[in-house]
Formats: structure tokens, C-alpha cells, sequence
């Protein structure tokens, strides 16, 4: 038998009708999708590793997953069986080969979200955006989103039931940018805890429509007490749109 190739696989999804990344005992998730259809067009059992999980309902622009394969195959040849054969919902954007140490999870540099909201009732962005109709300070917004810029313990900010052994990220970017009736949120770290843009966002919007302070923004983030943060805020808003990786790691 040949030496199995380490691949990295670019995938997009929308996550409306879906639990998330992780296969799931009891419901459908992304990498179970995908493995059942990957397995079937090489016909070899595969199991893939994701670059991180997301939680049900979130969609995704960019995520990697890899896995070993034994098969010789054309490359384009199975990006386009792939597409063809897994849900409209799904899509591969490309395939490449990867040094055989390299991960799609542990390899990451950073990863970047948006979460996206609008202050105008509109069906096309219904299950893509979160409606509010409550008056927002963009200014207020922006100098409580620099607080989380540079590195935190966001135990705050994480899901208390977690597998994690720290809670600290590195922030280089968090910031709000206004497109005509869009609220756009984006932040990139070097990782990301369960639920922490979710709440994050919440957390921010309290500040934003003059719930809280951005004083007490600061006193929330050194508390490390997820109770004293905002609620998460829905799920459709949030996008994972990019994950970065070392250029070394690819082969072609």
C-alpha cells in the first residue's frame, strides 16, 4: 500500500440547517457530511480534523479541515464529485497537499470572525444578520471593542463547561465597521474559545445601546465571571471568515 498524503481541504458552509462542525450522536453536523461522502467517492474510511469548531446555526466563509489519504486521485476531479454529491449547503474550494505534521487545528496562525447585524428589517438577510432595532453608539461601540486588543485571560467570555486548559487569546484585531444599513463586527486572535464571539458581541451591544459602561467593560474582562457578561447573541450573525496558516506547510 502507497504512503498515505496529508491534505488541507478549504470548505465554506451555511450552518442555518446544521449543528455545528462536530459530528454529533443525535443530529447532523458539517464533518459528518463530509466523511460519509469523502469515504464513498474513495472508497476508504476517512476521518477529518477540523480547524475548529462552530456551534449550531453558525456559518462559514473559510474553515480547513485535513486528513491522510492512501487513493491516488486528480485533485480538481474531486473538488467538483465533492460539490456535486454533498449538500447545496456545502462547499469545497480547494485541495492541497500538506507536509505529513501539518494540522488544520494546531497549525492555525489566526483565525478571524465577523458577526453582522442590521438596523433594518430585511427578509434577503433574514438567517444571515441579526435585527435590532434598538438606537446603537458605533463610537461607544469602537473604544470598548480596543479593550479586548492584545492579550487576555477571556474566561469571561468563554462557555463555563469546557475542555480548555487556559483561557487566554491574542487579539490584533476588534473592530465595527458601518455598511450602509449593516452593523459589521471583525476580530482575529490567535484562537478562540467556545461561545467567546457570541458573547463577546452581547457583551459589546450592552455597551452600545448604553446598558453598561465601557468601564465596566474593563472590570468584566478582569473579573473572569462568564455571569457578568452579556448574553450570547444569535447564532445567524456569526461568520468564521478566515483562517490563516504558515505558507511552509503547503507543498504546491
Amino acid at each position: 500500500m502507497p504512503d498515505a498524503v496529508r491534505y488541507f481541504f478549504e470548505i465554506r458552509y451555511k450552518g442555518t440547517h446544521y449543528h455545528g462542525w462536530q459530528s454529533q450522536a443525535n443530529a447532523v453536523g458539517i464533518q459528518q457530511m463530509v466523511e460519509e461522502v469523502l469515504g464513498k467517492l474513495l472508497r476508504e474510511q476517512v476521518s477529518i480534523v477540523g480547524s475548529g469548531r462552530t456551534d449550531t446555526g453558525v456559518h462559514c466563509c473559510q474553515q480547513f479541515f485535513h486528513t491522510d489519504i492512501k487513493t491516488d486521485f486528480d485533485q480538481n476531479q474531486l473538488k467538483q464529485r465533492l460539490n456535486s454529491f454533498l449538500d447545496k449547503d456545502i462547499a469545497i474550494r480547494s485541495i492541497r497537499p500538506v507536509k505529513s505534521d501539518a494540522s488544520a487545528r494546531y497549525s492555525a496562525l489566526e483565525r478571524t470572525y465577523e458577526y453582522r447585524i442590521t438596523r433594518v428589517k430585511d427578509p434577503f438577510l433574514n438567517g444571515f444578520a441579526w435585527f435590532v432595532h434598538k438606537p446603537i453608539d458605533v463610537p461607544t461601540l469602537q473604544r470598548a471593542s480596543a479593550l479586548l486588543i492584545g492579550t487576555h485571560d477571556f474566561q469571561c467570555f468563554s462557555k463555563v463547561k469546557t475542555d480548555v486548559n487556559h483561557f487566554v487569546c491574542k487579539v490584533r484585531k476588534a473592530e465595527w465597521v458601518e455598511k450602509e444599513s449593516l452593523l459589521v463586527f471583525t476580530i482575529s486572535a490567535n484562537r478562540f474559545l467556545r461561545g467567546m464571539v457570541r458573547a463577546i458581541v452581547g457583551t459589546l451591544m450592552d455597551a452600545g445601546t448604553g446598558k453598561i459602561s465601557v468601564d465596566d467593560l474593563r472590570h468584566i474582562l478582569k473579573s473572569k465571571d462568564r455571569r457578568k457578561a452579556g448574553q450570547n447573541v444569535p447564532a445567524e450573525g456569526l461568520f468564521l471568515t478566515q483562517v490563516r496558516y504558515p505558507k511552509q506547510i503547503f507543498l504546491i
